[in-house]
């Protein structure tokens, strides 16, 4: 199926289906379309048994330039890709709604995308299955890299006083107002009063500074952008939703991972390695944003970094599927065994 329709479909069936940072790509990326490809050759290599020998493979990944993805860049200059066989070509894409129709048509191999947005894809019946985790909230409420911001004199103090309030967030009716809702209804508050304004992250923090609206969502670098005009931080809604809320999650079609189950699984191992070397290296994180970032120094080291869990949280993409399905994005929760380990 052409990719075209196949994002028509998705925006027609299922409204704005953006990954949760779709719109960082205006000022997180950097110039220029491919990016951060192996240098891996097409010769046979050894396997890590020392057993058989295989050849290296290619396969194109869909990503957003920003934060959450920055392990996978590690795993390609590190090596751990090509170790387990694997030739990475990094293609940006415009957030979840692109990278999904892009992996379900054959132009990606594989796909970055918020969870919310999968779960979205899988009750329309688009064929994509979870391959590892992309990041989590750090489970910090006043220090994550997600947080909801308003100013000093609005008369907002906590997640309640969001009633009746507009509140500024990249996409509706996804993982951004889920959360918050729960946000609000965890603190005694009423959701529903709440008016959902859809900006772009870079224009989120400008529009609570003029009072276009009263408060809005931001994720790094936004988050520090916002500290540093003197915002007041009501906490991250990813983190009051669940401490251990997974955000995003790589992924791959139904049909690629049937037909290429070696390469599926050589791709989690070496995204796992990936994963658990970002954990334990945060300064290689930092340094690794130049490569596929517009970030400068500064920001780079000042932003406050995910978590990056080796596993698939089976319990978030549950508590998500059930969040759609109270907020009215879908009726029903559809089989979520393709987004589970």
């Amino acid at each position: 199926m052409h990719v075209q329709s196949l994002s028509v479909r998705l925006r027609t069936a299922l409204g704005a289906m953006a990954a949760i940072s779709v719109l960082a790509l205006t000022a997180c990326s950097s110039d220029g379309g491919d990016d951060g490809g192996s240098s891996a050759s097409a010769e046979p290599m050894e396997s890590d048994t020392g057993g058989a020998m295989m050849e290296t493979v290619d396969v194109t990944v869909g990503v957003i330039p920003i934060l959450d993805v920055a392990p996978l860049y590690l795993g390609i200059s590190e090596g751990f890709f090509e170790d387990a066989g694997l030739n990475i070509t990094t293609e940006l894409a415009q957030g979840g709604a692109a990278i999904v129709p892009g992996v379900v048509s054959g132009q990606f191999q594989f796909g970055f995308s918020n969870v919310t947005s999968l779960i979205l894809a899988e009750s329309n019946d688009l064929g994509v299955v979870a391959v590892g985790p992309g990041g989590s909230t750090t489970g910090d409420l006043m220090n994550d890299w997600a947080a909801v911001m308003t100013l000093a004199d609005s008369g907002i103090s906590s997640p309640k006083d969001l009633e009746g309030k507009k509140v500024a967030v990249n996409t509706l009716n996804n993982i951004n107002t889920s959360t918050i809702n729960k946000m609000v209804r965890d603190d005694g508050g009423d959701p529903s009063t709440i008016t959902y304004v859809e900006l772009a992250f870079p224009d989120i923090v400008p529009a609570v500074a003029s009072g276009d609206v009263d408060a809005g969502q931001v994720v790094e670098p936004f988050t520090t952008i916002a500290k540093g005009q003197d915002m007041v931080n009501l906490g991250s809604n990813y983190a009051a939703t669940d401490p251990n809320l997974m955000i995003a999650e790589y992924f791959t079609s139904a049909t690629y991972a049937e037909e290429n189950p070696d390469v599926v699984e050589a791709f989690t191992t070496a995204l796992t390695q990936s994963f658990e070397y970002a954990s334990e290296n945060p300064d290689a994180v930092r340094a690794v944003l130049a490569d596929y970032t517009s970030m400068d120094e500064a920001t780079q080291q000042a932003v406050t970094l995910l978590s990056w869990p080796s596993e698939i949280d089976a319990n978030t993409v549950q508590l998500l599927a059930d969040l759609a399905v109270e907020d009215g994005f879908l009726t029903e929760v559809p089989d979520l065994s393709p987004l589970l380990p």
